[in-house]
């Protein structure tokens, strides 16, 4: 008589993945109410152990040919990946609902099967009609794409077999269910199960993989965070909806960098690479406006200069307001706190409102300068010259400080006509613009104000242009 093993149930949450021997009604890691869902364990397959693989060898004798790169034919993902797909590699495509996900892997495949590689596309949110009409808007019609409208996660290794496929592509892994695991579509079992046999689909078959997935209200990753941790790749599609821009960032790299930034617009034809994002941002700015400032930023290993604009008016309510697009909230709090406390300049008693057009976010510290002379240009209604760009980060002491990669900004701030750049002392030269060395809040908003010495021509060759207009 054989002896039939009991196992204890597992709860796992469908928030974060956290597992706990019971149903408790708050999870413990995420703080989310009623998320806690039994798993049940994969069915145990027979037959013993699987037969050992190929046997070890020198990691020289190893061909690199093997796993070379396979481009998408979209140069902005190609720059973010590295020159393309690795084969047997699994990359995961995470984006809100509704930014462009289907659209860009649609796009990369028809590219890639215009190139020759035989691609095949699992829908398993839409059908294939609706594929097929998205595929006619955008010209990506091709012989070598191949489309499947199936679910199920046992179905598609069937599919893969009979086309033999360069890439695989998976949209989404929220729609895709295995009978072997309970649970609905796009739970935590469901989610880690699927993934788990798609890693192991494309290392047996040597297959490009790409998987389509959502991202919660927070920003991650609908499902566990082991889903991020077995593939090769992880991909961030942002974008906000009320602009045509679309940003791919590479969170994870097995096969390179993490730093580059791929830039799109989204037009009713599709994904447009943006080789030159300044220009983009730049596009319809008006000069001789106060509160505006130009600023070159690092997105990336990419410099790209983009506009700072400031409101600050009086307020008539008991808490002014402070509002912010594209920037982090709590550092416009500080600067505003510095330029009070170490420069004298308050705006306590007044609305302000601060944003960087074209619908990107910045996160980088080298916008602070640019910020406080947009805040102070705006509160004293003072325009800055129109050629002015500034570079530098501002501490809780009023100095202004080095960012890296300064050289590059300036480089990029010339190639596109700027004269002056204002910048901490530290900064190195770089032909074809001048610098305004400035080491204080204090001597900056000396150059901004309408009084204290403006006109002086000061860090300008001919001395002809100020930094004010």
């Amino acid at each position: 008589m054989t002896r039939t093993s009991v196992r204890n149930p597992v709860f796992a949450c469908e928030a974060c993945g956290a597992q706990a021997p019971r149903w408790l009604g708050r999870c413990q890691e995420c703080g989310e109410w009623n998320t806690m869902r039994e798993e049940r364990p994969l069915q145990e397959a027979g037959g013993g152990a699987p037969a050992p693989g190929a046997p070890p060898v020198p990691l020289a004798a190893v061909d690199p040919g093997a796993a070379a790169y396979r481009p998408t034919g979209l140069a902005e993902l190609d720059r973010v990946l590295g020159d393309g797909l690795v084969p047997g590699s699994v990359t995961l495509l995470g984006g809100e609902p509704g930014i462009g996900k289907s659209t860009l892997v649609l796009q990369a495949l028809a590219t890639m099967a215009e190139s020759g590689a035989r691609c095949l596309l699992v829908c398993a949110e839409e059908s294939k009609e609706q594929v097929r009409l998205r595929a006619e808007r955008l010209g990506a019609l091709h012989p070598n794409l191949l489309v499947v409208a199936d679910p199920a996660l046992e179905h598609i290794a069937t599919w893969v077999d009979e086309t033999s496929p360069d890439v695989l592509a998976i949209d989404s892994i929220q729609a895709i269910s295995s009978a072997e695991v309970s649970g609905p579509p796009g739970s935590v079992a469901q989610v880690r199960a699927c993934a788990a046999r798609l890693v192991a689909l494309a290392k047996e078959r040597t297959l490009a993989t790409l998987i389509v997935g959502h991202v919660t209200k927070d920003g991650a990753i609908a499902g566990p965070r082991a889903l991020e941790h077995v593939v090769d790749t992880v991909l961030a599609f942002e974008g906000d909806r009320h602009h045509a821009l679309r940003m791919v960032r590479a969170l994870k790299h097995r096969f390179g960098a993490t730093h580059e930034l791929g830039l799109f617009e989204m037009g009713h034809e599709g994904l447009v690479p943006v080789p030159d994002p300044s220009a983009l941002f730049l596009a319809d700015r008006r000069t001789g406006l106060s509160g505006t400032v130009v600023a070159p930023i690092l997105e990336g290993a990419r410099p790209v200069l983009v506009e700072v604009q400031a409101l600050v008016t009086r307020s008539y309510a008991e808490a002014p307001q402070r509002s912010v697009q594209g920037l982090d909230a709590k550092r416009l709090t500080m600067l505003l706190a510095v330029l009070a406390s170490r420069a004298g300049l308050s705006a306590g008693r007044c609305d302000v409102f601060a944003s960087v057009t074209g619908g990107i976010r910045v996160r980088d510290p080298g916008i602070d300068l640019a910020l406080a002379i947009a805040l102070a240009s705006a509160q004293w209604g003072v325009a800055i010259a129109h050629d002015v760009v500034a570079i530098g980060e501002i501490g809780l002491g009023g100095e202004v400080r080095q960012v890296p990669q300064t050289a590059r900004r300036l480089e990029e701030s010339g190639r596109l006509g700027y004269r002056l750049a204002v910048v901490p002392p530290s900064a190195p030269e770089v032909p074809g613009i001048a610098l305004h060395r400035v080491s204080t809040l204090e001597e900056t908003l000396a150059a901004v104000h309408p009084v204290a010495g403006t006109g002086s021509g000061q860090g300008r060759p001919d001395g002809a242009l100020t930094l004010v207009s």
